[in-house]
């Protein structure tokens, strides 16, 4: 085997572990690559696969730095021309990445591609990207920036960055005052979830209470409507799972108690998705009360069935792992 061969395979193998999403796999690939990672990938870039451009722009936000940062902005201004669904793929790629970099010239990139979205054209998705990436790299000079695209952008393509918005100029104590305002519409505490999915800063922490026990009082609207009370209740549970070993230990016990009860209503959702994401949240707060209820609804589907058996499992564990006197919640 020759070295040109050896260095195909770990090309390909980088390539294929982040197609198949396991990132961890993929960064192992990355530091095979050679000495000079960097030349590989940026040659990646240029390549007419985009899975093979999406996995390039990957593994420059992993090395990071300015040069990074330059190279991937000028394949953003290429795949913005290119426009097809492929650039799409690539641009999504290329964002997140640029939301990885710590170097001051990512986030001024981010920053011109939120100047250049197009105002009638533009996907939600790509906006959703762009605005997780900028709360990530977030500074006091994002603010008006937003705040102009907003003025150019419809509705719901612009929900999530009207989240940041939020985020960006609200205070964690006014924030924990403007989620528990019942006169601010759900839908738009909604789109602070998506955002704060990204990343959830110690500083945010204690506002995640008001935002449990607003869904407890949307819980029975979430219960019979596939509406926004279920879209929020959904997105709560998604920013709970993605930040779970960090965020549900800090719960206090009032609002742990309030997110069993919000998972055990919505166990019977109409909202098939928002059910399961219920069940599975069981997994975290669940106690062994909640077992009957979930024999009760577990589903002739083997899928499904499978997620409420994976679930039950989790909840007999931990419960026999509390130690005498203690408390699972």
């Amino acid at each position: 085997m020759t070295p040109k061969t050896d260095k195909a395979q770990l090309w390909n193998a980088f390539v294929d572990a982040y197609h198949q999403g396991d990132e961890a796999r993929a960064r192992e690939w990355l530091r095979r690559l050679g000495a000079k990672p960097r030349v590989v990938l940026e040659a990646m870039l240029e390549n007419p696969d985009a899975i093979v451009r999406q996995a390039a722009a990957f593994g420059l936000g992993e090395l990071g730095g300015a040069a990074s940062a330059r190279r991937l902005e000028r394949q953003l201004a290429l795949e913005e021309a290119r426009g097809d669904h492929d650039a799409a793929s690539v641009i999504e790629a290329i964002t997140e990445a640029l939301g990885r970099i710590a170097d001051t010239s990512a986030r001024a990139g981010l920053l011109r591609r939120l100047e250049r979205l197009p105002g009638s054209k533009v996907a939600p998705a790509d906006v959703n990207t762009l605005a997780r990436a900028l709360w990530r790299r977030r500074h006091p000079e994002l603010s008006p920036a937003v705040q102009r695209t907003l003025e150019r952008l419809c509705m719901p393509t612009a929900a999530s960055l009207r989240g940041l918005a939020v985020l960006l100029e609200t205070s964690p104590e006014a924030l924990r005052a403007w989620v528990e305002d019942a006169g601010v519409p759900i839908e738009q505490k909604a789109e602070v979830l998506t955002v704060l999915e990204e990343e959830v800063p110690d500083s945010l922490v204690p506002v995640l209470p008001a935002f449990i026990f607003t869904a407890s009082a949307q819980a029975s609207l979430a219960l019979d409507q596939r509406g926004d009370a279920s879209y929020y209740c959904e997105r709560l549970f998604i920013l709970l799972f993605l930040h779970a070993e960090r965020v549900l230990p800090a719960l206090p016990a009032p609002a742990r108690a309030s997110l069993r009860a919000v998972a055990r209503t919505l166990v019977t959702a109409k909202s098939q998705r928002c059910a399961l994401r219920a069940v599975t949240m069981l997994q975290f707060v669940g106690r062994s009360e909640d077992l009957a209820l979930l024999e009760a609804h577990r589903p002739e589907d083997e899928t499904l069935a499978a997620v409420f058996d994976d679930v039950a499992r989790a909840v007999r564990h931990r419960e026999n792992q509390v130690p005498p006197g203690g408390a699972a919640n």
